[in-house]
């Protein structure tokens, strides 16, 4: 594939994708030292009718919107979780299940029930993304790249997503200090006068915000693999944590590319004319990964 092809037809989907994938392995390597690495799961479900409602309140998909949507989601979400906990009497972890079902379940209704035909956003997009049709029409080229008037129709998702991955990059770097100390000692980290109560929330809150900026993506459901698999898979190849966050954004660089590759040419190779989904194969890459790290990892024994 030459320029004339590759820069309007796959540049912006391949970028958007690298940057989904590294703006949901930064946060996800602090989930998963906390055991919380399920919470990316929790918020991707959750998130879904609150950006639903918000296309349906506002009539767009831009990026403050959508957040918001999403942000009000997630106070009906633990709203929803204690009342069921407490007049419920059953454990937190049902209250949980229960909750991200029903509000998933009720963000699809209302997909369907919705005309979303002027826009990228359905049933399908919400599940599996929408990464595919996230071209640069106006795009002729390498020489696009220094075209005022070619840049002007860049996909808008191209620039939220990165706006998010540089907001995300600089709060980590900002509170990495107090994040390490309390993610890897809470109780020593209380005695030091942190507010662990507040790191612990600002971390779900950057999560949820990576999970809204991956949406037009890798969808609602597919971002899970974002958040798990590349940091799982750099925590077993190295016991540092600087290390293990710079081996993760690799991680999620690799599988962003090979996915976004395999998804277009890997069914020519088996005779197939019909390309696959992005999303999918970019999770699919994530899971060989960590796959790999597992089997031959060095720090994999540590670890376990």
């Amino acid at each position: 594939m030459n320029g004339a092809e590759f820069v309007p037809l796959s540049l912006t989907p391949l970028l958007i994708g690298c940057l989904a994938a590294i703006a949901c392995a930064l946060p996800g390597n602090f989930l998963l030292l906390r055991r919380q690495a399920l919470i990316g799961d929790a918020i991707s479900h959750v998130v879904l009718p609150g950006i639903v409602a918000a296309f349906l309140i506002g009539g767009t998909i831009a990026t403050l919107p959508m957040l918001l949507g999403a942000a009000g989601a997630a106070i009906v979400a633990v709203a929803m979780i204690e009342g069921i906990r407490r007049y419920g009497r059953i454990e937190p972890g049902a209250a949980m299940g229960v909750t991200f079902t029903t509000l998933f379940a009720a963000g699809v209704l209302l997909l369907e029930m919705s005309d979303t035909s002027g826009v990228h956003l359905d049933v399908e997009h919400a599940l599996y993304g929408n990464l595919e049709s996230l071209v640069w029409l106006d795009a002729t080229g390498w020489g696009s790249l220094v075209d005022p008037t070619a840049l002007a129709g860049l996909p808008p998702e191209l620039f939220r997503i990165a706006l998010v991955l540089v907001m995300i990059a600089a709060l980590l770097v900002a509170f990495w200090r107090p994040l390490a100390i309390s993610t890897f000692d809470e109780g020593f980290a209380a005695t030091l006068g942190l507010p662990v109560t507040a790191i612990g929330l600002g971390l779900v809150i950057v999560s949820a915000l990576a999970a809204v900026a991956a949406f037009d993506a890798v969808g609602s459901i597919i971002v899970i693999a974002m958040f798990i698999c590349p940091p799982a898979a750099a925590r077993l190849m190295t016991n540092r944590l600087g290390t293990q966050v710079a081996l993760s954004v690799g991680f999620a660089l690799i599988a962003a590319i090979l996915g976004f590759v395999l998804a277009g040419y890997g069914p020519r190779w088996f005779g197939s004319i019909h390309a696959v989904s992005a999303a999918g194969m970019i999770a699919t890459m994530s899971g060989v990964i960590l796959a790999l790290a597992a089997l031959f990892g060095p720090a994999r024994a540590r670890s376990t």
